[in-house]
C-alpha cells in the first residue's frame, strides 16, 4: 500500500546522527552506534523514542510526556500485551489452546447462533465477526453497563474466523476470559507474569463497570518498560535468563492469519507483520501513535510514545513513524 507523507512532519533520512553527550558517557552505548533524532515540525507530538540493540538500550530522546521512566499510556499497543499474556496462560494449560471456545471459558451459555462458536484464536485475530466497537461506536460501548456483555452483543456481519474487523471489544472479552482462567485482575495478572520478573511497573489503568480492567487499551508503563519488554520478545521470550514467553508462542503469534485493510499489513496473534528495510518486522500501534516495532534478525527493538490525544492514521501520523522506523533500521 503506498502511504502519503503527511505535510506537517518532515522526518528528514539523515534522521540519527552523532551520539550525544549522554550517550557517549554511558559506557554500554558507546560501544554501538546512537543517533539523535530530527523532527523538524510538530516535535511535540513524539514524546519519548528508545532503541535497543544487541540487549543495549543505544538510544533515548524524550520531546514531550513524562520522560523514558514515566508512565505513558500505550493505547492500542496493549492489544499485544495481552495477546503475550494469553500464551502464557495456554502454556501454563490455563486454556487448553487457541482453539477453546470463548463463551464457556466465560461460563455463558450457549447463544444458539455463530458465537458459540467463537474461539480464544478468533479474539487474537480479530475475527470475531462481531461489529466494531472501536472508532465511532467506542463512546457507546464504554458508556454500557456491561462491555464484555455488549461486545458479545454486538450484530454478527461476519462469520467468526472470517474478515479483519478491527475492535477493542474481542480484546477486552479476552481481557475477562484470562481474569475467569486465573482467578486474578487483568492488572494483577499483568504485574506478575510480565512486570515482576522484568522490573517493569504497570500502573492501574481503566476498569470497566464490573471492576474489570479494560483489555486491548489504555495499559500503562514506561517507554523504557515497553522496550524492555520489545528485548524479552526479540530474545525468544527471555529476560536476563529468565523465561517469560514460550518461545513457539512468539513464533506462532508472528505467522500470518489475516490483513489490516487500513494499513495492509498482515496481522497474527495481537501483531501487525510487515517488511521493514527489508527484514521481517512485527509491531504493536496504538492510537496517537504509540508504537513497538521489532525486528528480530536484528536483534533490534524501538519503542515510541506520543501525544496519545491525537489520531495516527497510516496515511497521516503513523505512516511517518514507520518511515522513522524503517530510518533507524537502516542505519544500524
Amino acid at each position: 500500500m503506498s502511504i502519503a507523507r503527511s505535510p506537517r512532519i518532515t522526518l528528514n533520512r539523515r534522521l540519527f546522527l552523532a551520539a550525544s553527550t549522554a550517550a557517549i558517557a554511558a559506557p554500554s552505548l558507546a560501544r554501538a552506534q546512537s543517533y539523535r533524532a530530527t523532527v523538524t515540525d510538530y516535535a511535540d507530538r513524539l514524546h519519548t523514542v528508545i532503541v535497543r540493540r544487541d540487549d543495549e538500550e543505544i538510544y533515548t530522546e524524550t520531546f514531550g510526556g513524562r520522560g523514558p521512566d514515566g508512565i505513558a499510556n500505550v493505547k492500542s499497543v496493549s492489544k499485544s500485551l495481552v495477546a503475550l499474556l494469553t500464551g502464557i496462560a495456554i502454556d501454563r494449560g490455563l486454556i487448553e489452546g487457541t482453539d477453546a471456545r470463548v463463551l464457556p471459558l466465560l461460563g455463558r451459555p450457549e447463544t444458539g447462533d455463530a458465537r458459540d462458536a467463537l474461539t480464544i484464536d478468533h479474539l487474537l485475530t480479530m475475527r470475531t465477526g462481531l461489529e466494531s466497537v472501536s472508532g465511532g461506536n467506542y463512546g457507546a460501548w464504554v458508556a454500557s453497563g456491561d462491555w464484555v456483555e455488549d461486545a458479545l452483543g454486538q450484530d454478527l456481519v461476519s462469520t467468526p474466523g472470517g474478515r479483519f474487523i478491527y475492535s477493542t471489544g474481542g480484546w477486552h472479552v479476552l481481557g475477562a476470559v484470562l481474569s475467569q482462567v486465573t482467578g486474578q485482575s487483568l492488572l494483577s495478572l499483568t504485574r506478575d507474569w510480565l512486570g515482576a520478573p522484568m522490573g517493569v511497573d504497570f500502573a492501574p489503568w481503566v476498569q470497566d463497570p464490573q471492576g474489570r480492567y479494560l483489555g486491548g487499551n489504555d495499559m500503562a508503563l514506561s517507554p523504557r518498560g515497553l522496550a524492555r519488554i520489545g528485548q524479552m520478545v526479540v530474545d525468544d521470550g527471555m529476560w536476563q535468563g529468565d523465561r517469560i514467553v514460550p518461545a513457539a508462542w512468539l513464533q506462532t503469534s508472528w505467522e500470518p492469519r489475516t490483513r489490516s485493510p487500513f494499513s495492509g499489513d498482515q496481522y497474527g496473534y495481537g501483531w501487525f507483520l510487515t517488511r521493514m528495510d527489508n527484514a521481517q518486522a512485527a509491531y504493536a500501534r496504538g492510537y496517537g501513535g504509540q508504537m513497538l516495532a521489532v525486528i528480530p534478525s536484528r536483534r533490534l527493538v524501538i519503542a515510541i510514545t506520543s501525544d496519545p490525544s491525537q489520531p495516527a492514521r497510516s496515511a497521516g501520523y503513523f505512516g511517518d513513524l514507520r518511515r522513522l522506523v524503517e530510518a533507524i533500521a537502516s542505519e544500524v
